[in-house]
């Protein structure tokens, strides 16, 4: 599927829609580079889950739990990992085989580790297309 959004009012509801159909188990690896709105997309993925805390990247913590959803969310950002060890000590298993639902920002860096079932989203700009642009790819794997 492919999704084009003209702003972050766009690519937030995008991830709405997908929070709201989430299942349990599910893991979502977001895949874009630096500024492309992969955080808008996991906010509105949240909200979505019906998560109303603030939710932001957890570059330096790695995972962060949010549990006042319907179901418990499980936000990864993996940019600052250097190796897939680092993730066995963090227990991820614990998460994405869990019952909640995880999203993996930075994902094709831990891609030798993710379960064989995901949803991959890749988020790409298109300059061409305007500042605001968006062009977001889902895949089930």
């Amino acid at each position: 599927m492919i999704i084009e959004t003209n702003g972050e009012r766009e690519t937030h509801a995008s991830g709405f829609r997908l929070g709201e159909t989430a299942k349990r188990g599910q893991v979502f690896a977001l895949i874009g580079d630096l500024g492309v709105g992969k955080t808008i997309f996991t906010k509105g993925l949240a909200a979505g889950l019906g998560i109303t805390e603030p939710v932001s990247s957890p570059t330096f913590t790695i995972v962060q739990i949010y549990e006042g959803g319907r179901l418990p969310f499980y936000h990864f950002d993996v940019y600052r990992i250097s190796d897939v060890e680092e993730m066995e000590e963090i227990g991820y298993e614990d998460y994405i085989y869990g019952d909640g639902v995880s999203l993996i920002e930075w994902a094709d860096l831990i891609a030798d580790i993710l379960p064989e079932h995901y949803t991959r989203i890749t988020i790409e700009k298109d300059l061409e297309k305007g500042f605001d642009y968006r062009r977001i790819e889902i895949c089930e794997y």
